[in-house]
């Protein structure tokens, strides 16, 4: 089935999520805290790194290992946020243990949102969108990555998605990706009412 361009199980809104087995993720210093309470908000980042025009696979891997490799150089326990998704749309995980949460309704304490990390999880977006467009493939997986956790986790996407300025003193997501916002929670609330549909059709026809 199709919505809004992007392919949709009936009753699966999920991306493909690159695991930190597939990017090769090196051990955390500790095993992530996992909690029953889910997140109230999803929180977009950008990593304000150069707009590479790499779209592949492997720069997205390599991407998720630097993030991790900055993130441990300053004294983390792991990579701060729970999802990457590179500038080819490629989605990928990031804290240790997350995706085995998110598909248990549960939540991994991150360290991407200072004073907010035990109720907020956050997807870190490659590139800086402080003046750049956001490329066409990261725009659709984000979209599509903020529909599966929405559905995950019940979230009203008009409520829950938020930037990252929204709650520290950051220039974070950028201005470009911090102004589309409201476009992107309008589209993820098209999605889910569209997955509704088609499961509520689903079960007639079944």
């Amino acid at each position: 089935m199709t919505m809004g361009g992007r392919a949709f199980a009936i009753d699966d809104l999920s991306p493909h999520v690159h695991t930190r087995r597939d990017w090769k993720a090196l051990p955390p210093r500790r095993a992530a805290r996992v909690i029953r309470a889910a997140p109230d908000r999803i929180v977009v980042h950008h990593t304000e790194t150069a707009n590479s025009k790499d779209t592949s696979l492997a720069h997205a891997y390599a991407l998720s290992r630097s993030i991790q490799r900055f993130h441990l150089r300053r004294g983390w326990d792991d990579t701060g946020q729970q999802l990457t998704i590179s500038r080819g749309g490629h989605v990928m995980e990031g804290r240790n243990r997350s995706l085995a949460a998110i598909r248990a309704g549960r939540h991994v304490v991150g360290a991407q949102a200072k004073g907010h990390n035990e109720h907020t999880i956050g997807i870190e977006n490659e590139g800086d969108y402080s003046r750049s467009r956001v490329p066409g493939r990261l725009w659709s997986s984000l979209v599509d990555t903020c529909a599966w956790l929405c559905d995950e986790y019940r979230l009203d996407p008009f409520h829950a998605i938020v930037g990252h300025r929204d709650l520290v003193t950051t220039d974070c997501p950028g201005d470009v990706l911090y102004g589309r916002l409201p476009e992107l929670r309008a589209q993820v609330a098209e999605a889910l009412n569209g997955d509704v549909l088609l499961r509520a059709r689903a079960w007639r026809s079944g």
